[in-house]
């Protein structure tokens, strides 16, 4: 009656989207910070950081009225957009700090070669900010493989439900069964798990080189 592996392509199939289009965004904004010459800098990473800080109960409603306008409800759009929002004041941080750290003079040297600002980027500042890469991207990753809320909310259609809201479903109005729950709890563990064993060196690498500025 619950389909297990449904669920797990599901979430699978949100949280790498959301990854991906998050990483891409927040590259762009992270970039244009850390770069060029912005004015009221300060002030547009204050903005930043406080948008991370409203809880999400607080903007379910705005974010529900707004997928039903457009007709984006019972389907992976849905969550995508949202969770790229809200993945989008970490991953930018992250990566601010990453690419104020490379030296500009790589970036000169390539553009004097025909690189083009964008190239440089693509090929100079993303591949030795790989680190930070990674960081934010697990981070996004594991933010939209866990979040429940919306995934409730949005989503009523038992085909696009995903692993969380799945899981929580198990139970029933006079049943608990627990052996279910737990190999599911298990399911669910094993992705995020997999990632951190496969980029551990580099995840931790982040977080310690994101603070300094070469």
């Amino acid at each position: 009656d619950q389909p297990l592996l449904k669920y797990l392509g599901n979430s699978l199939m949100v949280a790498l989207s959301a990854t991906v289009f998050s990483l891409l965004v927040s590259s762009l904004a992270a970039y244009a910070i850390a770069r060029l010459n912005l004015k009221n800098r300060q002030l547009i990473l204050t903005c930043i950081v406080a948008s991370s800080m409203f809880p999400l109960v607080t903007l379910l409603v705005p974010i529900f009225e707004t997928m039903r306008t457009f007709g984006l409800l019972n389907s992976y759009t849905a969550l995508v957009l949202p969770y790229i929002v809200l993945n989008l004041p970490v991953c930018t941080l992250v990566l601010v700090s990453f690419f104020q750290s490379i030296p500009k003079d790589l970036e000169n040297a390539a553009m004097i070669d025909g690189c083009t600002r964008m190239g440089a980027l693509v090929r100079v500042v993303v591949p030795l900010a790989a680190p930070g890469v990674f960081t934010a991207g697990i981070l996004a990753f594991v933010n939209s493989w866990d979040e429940f809320l919306l995934a409730l909310s949005l989503n009523s259609s038992p085909n696009f439900r995903t692993l969380p809201v799945g899981i929580t479903l198990y139970q029933g109005e006079f049943t608990f069964p627990w052996p279910i729950i737990s190999a599911a709890l298990i399911v669910a563990i094993v992705p995020i798990a997999v990632l951190i064993a496969i980029f551990q060196e580099r995840v931790v690498g982040g977080l310690t080189q994101g603070g300094l500025k070469g």
